[in-house]
């Protein structure tokens, strides 16, 4: 390992694991290859992530210049807001879209960290590029395929950028404050909000609208779910590792969760030996998903990990700490 990858990996990754200064030499070839590797880990995830949420953009962008902006059909959240504003003042879509999204950036900063407010800015920026720049076909004119496809890309989009661990609609991160402020669902605080939304659609362009646009919103947030694989609101997550006392501290520290640990036995090989092993359970959202498989992956790539949806939750830490990104 030449000198230039030890001074990426020291300044990038083994700073933040020793608070006081030391001399380059006092790093073990161990401390250094495994520095390396998570440095690996994150640029691997970063142009993952850079993958999905640049296919995320272009869906979108299909959606709302291929079906929705020619009929003025609206879609839940931000979107909706911003696609309303549009058709009611002839603003052009690309700057109400980071106008209207600047306040959830904003948020997002606060309760979901830099990182991900960094990674939303510039999802809803290009985005907003997109929008202005590149020309789609407008494909029917036929309301309701435009009501169902234009929710079908835009849904898609919204869905692969949630899987590259940012959000191009920033509804879901006001309905994640207002929750832990208030005790109440994240799903009840995104009906509130577009409720709204669609009865001043009902006022302003009418009823018919309104109602094509409510199918526009039911096929994108059908479509969402099945782009992030069905996972609901609150994820819980079991983890079998060796490495157990790390990943706890990880899930403690880096995601701001609480943890259980239960005592077991792990069996393996042909005589089905076991072996004493604690084993982690934790609640986290869906957004945070893509940070906990990142950090996992750190400490032990081969961990067991099962994931389950969680309607909903009550008390502990979910709701009353924000994420320390």
């Amino acid at each position: 390992m030449n000198s230039f990858w030890k001074q990426i990996i020291i300044q990038t990754i083994l700073k933040y694991k020793n608070k006081k200064s030391v001399d380059n030499n006092e790093y073990s070839n161990f401390v250094l290859a495994k520095g390396y590797r998570e440095f690996l880990i994150n640029i691997r995830r970063l142009f993952k992530d850079f993958i999905l949420i640049t296919i995320g953009i272009f869906s979108a962008s299909f959606g709302f210049k291929g079906f929705l902006l020619t009929n003025h059909f609206i879609d839940g959240g931000a979107t909706g807001i911003s696609l309303l504003i549009s058709a009611l003042t002839k603003t052009p879509l690309y700057i109400l879209i980071i106008c209207v999204n600047i306040p959830f950036i904003l948020l997002a900063y606060n309760i979901l960290g830099k990182v991900f407010a960094i990674k939303t800015a510039i999802a809803i920026t290009g985005l907003s590029i997109v929008l202005a720049t590149v020309t789609f076909p407008n494909v029917t004119n036929d309301n309701l395929l435009v009501a169902i496809f234009g929710g079908f890309f835009l849904g898609a989009g919204i869905g692969f950028a949630i899987r590259g661990g940012a959000v191009i609609d920033g509804t879901e991160v006001l309905a994640i404050y207002l929750s832990r402020k208030f005790g109440t669902t994240i799903g009840d605080i995104i009906i509130v909000i577009n409720v709204f939304i669609f009865a001043a659609a009902a006022y302003f362009l009418g009823v018919e609208i309104a109602l094509y646009s409510m199918i526009t919103y039911l096929a994108a947030s059908k479509t969402l779910d099945f782009i992030v694989e069905g996972i609901e609101e609150y994820i819980g997550v079991t983890i079998v590792s060796s490495h157990s006392e790390d990943i706890r501290q990880m899930i403690i520290h880096k995601m701001g969760r609480g943890v259980t640990v239960y005592s077991g036995k792990k069996g393996y090989g042909k005589r089905g030996e076991t072996k004493d092993v604690e084993i982690i359970y934790t609640v986290i959202t869906r957004l945070e998903l893509n940070k906990l498989n990142t950090e996992i992956e750190k400490i032990e790539p081969t961990a067991f990990v099962v994931m389950n949806s969680v309607k909903d939750t009550k008390g502990g830490m979910i709701k009353k700490r924000p994420l320390e990104h």
